[in-house]
């Protein structure tokens, strides 16, 4: 290698470095600063808690039993950074925060690789400072690696087919492109492949490269594809009988089709909120196509791989009634794209006024995004972190904790409890069934371990003979400050700590057994 070839090598391996470093100091900033919140961070970060404290890998677990809502990529990685760094609101967001520093270095390289270091560097600020993904990046769920992999899948995919066509090796990105497909089979379920292949085959389609689709559809990375997303999928269909049709046809194709469950929203939810959670920069999406050089081929090809990445998301999660905020994270990098190359075509033109708009919407957005996650600090008030860190340190493994008609997922975790809590409330409710909440999620993984259901979910009978029937010993009960008229006998022991919103009680088996003397054995 040459001397030029050298530094000019050595140069960008620095600069790539230095980008890395700068994305991850600010996506992480403020990530440590609030309690998990509710009811998803709590949720999925108390199913990575079991694992840690159970030291079972394979089964995702809820309060004990199988939770197979979400495949287990998140909680694998959210476990090991828990195990790593323990037991805190950092480690329990180091997948998202990762995942989307993955997302946000992998635009920037592709984007420098086929354009140039100017674009690929205002393509990463305006990505990294937009409100929706710097809040997504600290938050601990499914959406930001769901994101990330969708990401990375086209922007490798895309970087094969662009490598092919210049007559340049392609195939090891290729196969890099079917890994990361893998993995977001791994993390959601089928859009980890539905959603990047049907971006890359309407891209191919639009450019009439579909010469190139033989070569795209390679049998070795099909292979390793399944090779790295099945065994997991399998061997929870040879273990659960039924979670095939609970995990893929009701969870994938009627949720998609159906109403009925939570966030019903219009068509035409997403327009609006793509507009809103990027601001400052959305205004300038309309310079995206003014006074830009459409002779230019490699520019065409981005930006219409950009275009319908964008298009394809935006209409794709429109569709179903159900409509989240995080689902629209894959639009975020072309539309971070199509902006950033708007004002890299007005600095070549109007430098000083495009860096003036530019630095200042650089500011508000900055401000925007870390004003967004300190006002959701101050604003949550329904953790159970403030109450548990009173408890946690008596708490003994021994120890029984007792929820009452309420599932706060977060308390293990703050709790670090080693063993499920059992749950009191009226389970034989048909209403159950009906309505999207903590009720039917542990009632539907209930459905998977009848041994395990009977062990944790009791109604308030079955928990009055429980206590009588054994030597229970210290319980730890949670619940509403109403919540001695579920259990009256409650009216009776002394709150061990209280907000407006929940109560704690600490029962000595002394208490126990003076119930049990008073009271008939089947309560």
């Amino acid at each position: 290698m040459s001397t030029n070839k050298w530094l000019s090598a050595f140069v960008d391996t620095r600069s790539m470095w230095l980008v890395m470093l700068a994305t991850a100091v600010w996506l992480s900033a403020t990530a440590g600063i609030r309690p998990l919140m509710l009811p998803d961070e709590g949720r999925y970060v108390g199913i990575a808690w079991e694992i840690l404290t159970t030291g079972d890998w394979l089964v995702p677990r809820l309060d004990g039993m199988p939770f197979f809502h979400k495949p287990p990529l998140f909680y694998w990685l959210t476990t090991l950074s828990l195990s790593l760094f323990g037991a805190h609101e950092l480690p329990a967001r180091a997948a998202s925060l990762v995942a989307s520093l993955f997302a946000a270095v992998g635009l920037y390289w592709f984007v420098r690789r086929y354009r140039d270091s100017q674009l690929a560097t205002l393509s990463i600020v305006i990505l990294v400072t937009q409100p929706i993904f710097y809040a997504g990046s600290q938050f601990a769920n499914l959406d930001m690696l769901v994101a990330s992999l969708i990401t990375l899948t086209i922007l490798a995919g895309a970087d094969a087919i662009l490598r092919l066509e210049e007559k340049l090796p392609y195939r090891a990105v290729l196969a890099i492109s079917y890994v990361f497909a893998a993995l977001g089979i791994l993390a959601k379920g089928l859009i980890g492949i539905v959603l990047p292949g049907g971006v890359l085959l309407l891209w191919l389609l639009w450019r009439r490269a579909w010469r190139s689709l033989p070569a795209i559809f390679w049998l070795p990375g099909t292979l390793l594809l399944l090779l790295i997303a099945l065994p997991w999928f399998f061997w929870m269909q040879h273990s659960y009988p039924g979670f095939f049709d609970y995990f893929v046809v009701y969870h994938h194709f009627r949720r998609f089709s159906e109403t009925g469950f939570n966030n019903q929203m219009a068509f035409w939810f997403y327009i609006p909120v793509i507009f809103l959670a990027t601001l400052p920069w959305s205004p300038w999406f309309a310079r995206a196509f003014v006074q830009v050089d459409h002779g230019d081929a490699g520019r065409v090809g981005l930006r219409s791989l950009m275009v319908i990445w964008f298009l394809f998301i935006v209409v794709f999660f429109s569709l179903p009634s159900s409509k989240l905020l995080g689902y629209i994270l894959p639009a975020t990098p072309p539309f971070a794209y199509l902006i950033a190359e708007s004002f890299s075509h007005w600095l070549d033109r109007d430098r000083t006024r495009a860096l003036r708009w530019y630095v200042g919407s650089l500011s508000l957005a900055s401000i925007a995004c870390v004003a967004l996650v300190v006002g959701v600090a101050l604003a949550d008030k329904v953790s159970a972190k403030s109450l548990a860190s009173k408890a946690s340190p008596l708490l003994q493994p021994p120890d029984q904790v007792v929820l009452v008609d309420q599932y706060p997922y977060d308390l293990p975790f703050y709790l670090q409890a080693r063993k499920p809590a059992w749950v009191v409330s009226d389970w034989q409710d048909p209403e159950i069934a009906k309505r999207d909440n903590w009720r039917k999620e542990l009632a539907d993984a209930g459905e998977f371990d009848h041994a395990s259901r009977q062990a944790v979910l009791l109604t308030p009978a079955e928990f009055a003979a429980r206590l009588c029937s054994s030597a229970a010993g210290v319980l730890w009960i949670w619940g509403k400050p109403s919540a001695p008229e579920l259990l009256p006998w409650l009216q009776q022991q002394p709150v061990f700590t209280a907000d407006q919103r929940h109560a704690l009680w600490r029962l000595q088996p002394a208490a126990l057994r003076k119930f049990c003397g008073e009271k008939p054995s089947n309560g």
